[in-house]
């Protein structure tokens, strides 16, 4: 699809949506013009629920009022702090620091024993159109017991928009997201040893950092996690499609995002109207099972959704350009969990089997009935292998290995 065609596609989009959001009362018309949007803003073009299109719109509502006030999830905070990016770019983080071993709770002492921890600090990088709070059963399991730095990535979260992008009109690329964690780790954890982890696009700016800052990795690192994400050929996924389908999107997506992108204001308004319909899309595309919790659904709804449809635009070429295979040699030797839900329909688990074959020594373990965001949507199966990876990084007493947490460890499968 050619420019020009690309924007008369958003043109029409965005028409649509802001005559539909401007209309009282007409659901229908504000539905399916933000359904477009929607939809075409994940990359996807099936998969909503439909049991939305029958159930009260006004109920829906106080649903999500209801779960936003009441939920716990992304309330747990830290020392705040900021880095800065090589262009400027405020990067936003915050630290949980060690926890004295008097004060630690019971439960934690079964988990991890009594002694004090190795001076670690585990940094988590998270992944597109998400921010630090998506690790947060992660980061309440560890909370205490292990330094831990929680940052988010530029124009996501609390972190500023990328100045280069916003001022000079440069494209995001991934190797800009890797110096940007290097900045991040300069502020937050400028001595001492390392364990990385990363999701999704956070695992691949764990992988530019190891391409940019071998030193870094060789000298400091002790230990790594990948979870759901890829090093590469990621213009391949189908999403779940039919091949008509992902080549139509593939053909159409990257310019009617731009042009979507260079009309925010009229785009926010039509994701806003048709909320319930854009909720069905992140709910097929970030769980696999089919009983989630619904204040997890809306959580995970939240933070996709304070995503500005301007970043999403900016960021999405960069994922078909990223290739960091050759990275991979820097964590050999290093203890690695490579994880994966087996129904991850963006970032595939055979993309994480791909790296766990280029590091023999890694632990593969792949999630049944699990989707992209498996951190939360099993997220006692990501403790248990994280508890075990800083166990096997001597971050932890090696006598307090975890097993069994949870009810639903069992199905986390061995590669």
């Amino acid at each position: 699809m050619s420019e020009s065609s690309a924007e008369a596609v958003a043109d029409a989009a965005v028409a649509a949506a802001a005559s539909a959001a401007g209309t009282a009362g007409n659901w229908r018309r504000a539905g399916f013009a933000g359904a477009a949007i929607g939809v075409v803003a994940a990359g996807a073009a099936a998969g909503v629920a439909i049991e939305r299109l029958t159930v009260g719109r006004g109920m829906r509502r106080k649903a999500r009022l209801a779960l936003d006030s009441t939920g716990p999830y992304g309330s747990l905070r830290g020392t705040p702090g900021k880095a800065y990016a090589d262009d400027g770019t405020e990067l936003y983080y915050e630290v949980d620091e060690v926890e004295s071993d008097a004060s630690l709770s019971p439960r934690r002492r079964r988990l991890f024993g009594r002694k004090a921890p190795a001076p670690v600090t585990v940094v988590f990088s998270h992944g597109y159109c998400l921010n630090q709070d998506s690790w947060h059963f992660q980061r309440a399991a560890l909370r205490g017991v292990v330094r831990t730095v929680h940052w988010d990535q530029r124009s996501h979260g609390r972190s500023g928009r990328g100045a280069a992008q916003v001022r000079d009109g440069q494209p995001v690329t991934i190797d800009q997201l890797g110096h940007d964690l290097k900045a991040v780790i300069d502020a937050a954890a400028p001595e001492g040893p390392i364990v990385l982890v990363g999701h999704s696009m956070g695992g691949m700016t764990v992988m530019a950092l190891a391409d940019q800052y071998p030193d870094l990795i060789r000298d400091r690192v002790v230990a790594v996690a990948l979870v759901g994400t890829s090093s590469g050929r990621l213009g391949e996924v189908n999403f779940g499609l039919p091949v008509a389908g992902v080549n139509a999107v593939r053909r159409v997506l990257p310019g009617v995002l731009k042009a979507l992108g260079q009309r925010a204001e009229l785009v926010e308004k039509g994701r806003r109207a048709t909320a319930d319909l854009f909720a069905g899309v992140i709910k097929r595309y970030s769980f696999a099972s089919r009983e989630v919790d619904p204040a997890i659904e809306r959580f995970a709804e939240r933070m996709i959704e304070g995503t500005p449809i301007d970043v999403v635009a900016e960021f999405y070429p960069a994922f078909t350009e990223h290739d960091k295979t050759e990275s991979l040699v820097h964590f050999a030797g290093l203890p690695v969990l490579v994880l994966a839900g087996v129904g991850d329909l963006v970032t595939p688990s055979e993309h994480s089997e791909a790296i766990a074959d280029l590091l023999p020594d890694a632990e593969l373990v792949l999630v049944p009935d699990a989707g992209h965001l498996v951190m939360l949507e099993h997220p006692e199966v990501v403790i248990d292998r994280l508890a075990d990876l800083l166990v096997r990084a001597g971050a932890v007493p090696a006598g307090a290995t975890v097993g069994g947490y949870g009810s639903t460890s069992s199905t986390a499968q061995p590669g």
